[in-house]
């Protein structure tokens, strides 16, 4: 049993995290300019962690009994989306390709990159709702002892992904030296912004919330 609730939230986890998402396309692009790539990796690895973790021990039991909660982090990330939106549509049309040396240090500091990503990782409500409700609801299932190999499986999933997104996207590295390639990204990165901002901003409308 212990094994099947393992591969469940692995499987569950994975599912839910691997799906393109802003979050992602930050981790990538932060991959692809070598920039703070362990320390944006470990700290969006960490936030899923810590959040799944309190959903399955009760957290998101809490957060649905306060909707004005999910309404704030909504509007707060429709904010933020359409701002880094507005920034990544600019350099569309002032490109600025992705140069990758090696030995060149890291464009931003550590504490740029650690604020980058945790407004990433949670100013974006639908990430509450994939591993806080959703997932600890599904954990909630299980025994507290199984639950725990539940949990185990979708954190080890987190980590594993987004450090080989980090890492991984320095294979894309040769075209996005290129200004095609790199206006590219950040088209793909601009639209996937306004598109979650939009999807926001719909859910508040029907629901009332404004």
């Amino acid at each position: 049993m212990s094994i099947a609730a393992f591969a469940n939230g692995a499987l569950l986890g994975g599912a839910l995290i691997i799906a393109i998402g802003a979050q992602n396309l930050f981790v990538l692009r932060q991959g692809i300019a070598r920039d703070q790539v362990f320390i944006v990796c470990l700290v969006c690895s960490l936030i899923d962690g810590t959040l799944i973790a309190a959903g399955a021990l009760g957290l998101g039991t809490l957060i649905a009994t306060l909707p004005w909660l999910v309404t704030l982090a909504s509007w707060g990330g429709v904010a933020f989306l359409l701002i880094f939106g507005g920034i990544a549509l600019f350099r569309v049309f002032i490109p600025k390709p992705v140069d990758t040396w090696v030995d060149e240090p890291p464009t931003s500091s550590v504490k740029k990159a650690i604020m980058l990503t945790l407004a990433f990782g949670l100013l974006n409500p639908h990430v509450y709702l994939d591993t806080v409700i959703l997932l600890g609801g599904i954990a909630s299932a299980y025994a507290f002892d199984l639950r725990l190999f539940f949990v185990a499986g979708a954190v080890l999933v987190s980590f594993a992904w987004f450090f080989f997104l980090g890492y991984g996207a320095r294979l894309m590295a040769p075209i996005m030296k290129h200004p095609a390639g790199a206006r590219l990204l950040d088209l793909l990165v601009a639209v996937m912004m306004f598109v979650v901002a939009a999807s926001l901003v719909h859910d508040q409308m029907v629901k009332g919330a404004f």
